[in-house]
């Protein structure tokens, strides 16, 4: 008699799509990488992680010290895709206005009329985001999480697609402001962005070592694109194992003890959501998508399981005081949590 305990686990799974359709469909994500490359040396992961959040639909925040070409990366990404672009520099004295939009009054007419900020565009660089301060980034949360903003009482729909693609300095810089948590929350992936190797600083220097102005990129896609894209990656199939295998991640971030990692009790203050279980499993589905395959495997669920939580869970003191920060968590829970 089967075992109840493992009974979900033979419950049939859709079909992937055919594997020419997905290579067919994805094809112009490889061509959209090489053309952000044109102006992008290195940052392999950098550039993966804004292709995840654009087919999957999730928010991306970038983080590194200044010059390493997270703005241009995101300008890159924009100009390669016909759609709205916006950017907005934050400091310290920019008003939630700013960002959606107010109400002005006509005096001629004696009425009122909304002026809509810089937010409605398909494409949003929230530059240096941790300069604003909190009544500016609570401005964002309705944006980022129902695509819709609300301004002298009227409700007005975002553009679709709608991306916020963030920068942010580390908070040791001079004049930031950590972000809220529950504004992290809404940030599907948080991407890490580091210095390059020497053989691609050479490279850098030779290109932009220069007087004359970086050439345009070239346009490669429109927003149909990638709205059928997403469609796509919608129907990647992900087996019910590693459904199961991606919650019982989650979970050990919450209950560390029930997973075999009792150590991390005292490390983990608070583990992730369950929109990071959701986001899991968009962005590995993605990732499989823009790898040319209709399913997801384990290796998609490692590979952007530290962008997804790394934001979302909070160290403790103790954890703080050893050396230990979210990657280190996380990476114990990836090497604890047995694949299926």
């Amino acid at each position: 008699m089967l075992n109840p305990a493992i009974a979900p686990m033979t419950r049939q799974v859709a079909s992937p799509p055919a594997a020419e359709l997905i290579e067919r469909e994805s094809a112009w994500m490889r061509e959209l990488e090489s053309s952000m490359s044109e102006v992008i040396v290195g940052q392999s992961g950098l550039v993966r992680g804004l292709l995840i959040g654009l087919v999957s639909g999730g928010h991306v925040l970038l983080e590194g010290v200044p010059g390493l070409a997270k703005s241009l990366a995101v300008s890159a990404l924009a100009q390669s895709v016909r759609g709205d672009f916006a950017r907005l520099q934050f400091t310290p004295d920019l008003l939630p206005s700013d960002l959606i939009g107010t109400e002005v009054y006509n005096a001629k007419e004696g009425s009122f009329s909304v002026r809509k900020g810089p937010i409605f565009a398909n494409f949003v660089l929230a530059d240096e985001i941790n300069r604003a301060p909190a009544k500016v980034q609570s401005a964002l949360l309705e944006a980022m999480q129902e695509r819709q903003v609300s301004i002298g009482g009227e409700t007005f729909r975002l553009p679709d697609p709608f991306l916020v693609l963030a920068t942010q300095n580390p908070l040791e810089q001079e004049g930031t402001y950590p972000l809220p948590e529950a504004q992290l929350d809404r940030f599907a992936l948080k991407v890490l962005v580091h210095y390059p190797t020497a053989a691609e600083e050479l490279e850098i220097l030779g290109r932009m070592a220069k007087t004359a102005p970086m050439p345009a990129v070239r346009e490669v896609v429109d927003l149909s694109a990638i709205q059928s894209a997403r469609q796509f990656v919608d129907q990647v199939v992900i087996d019910e194992r590693l459904r199961e295998y991606i919650v019982a991640i989650v979970l050990a971030t919450r209950e560390p003890a029930k997973a075999g990692l009792a150590e991390l009790e005292r490390h983990i203050q608070y583990g992730g959501s369950p929109r990071a279980t959701i986001w899991l499993a968009l962005c590995a589905r993605a990732n499989a998508f823009i790898s040319g395959r209709g399913f997801v495997t384990p290796a998609d669920i490692k590979a952007v399981a530290p962008e997804v939580l790394r934001h979302r869970i909070v160290p403790t003191y103790e954890a703080e005081a050893e050396g230990l920060g979210s990657d280190d968590l996380v990476a114990r829970v990836l090497e604890t949590v047995p694949v299926p």
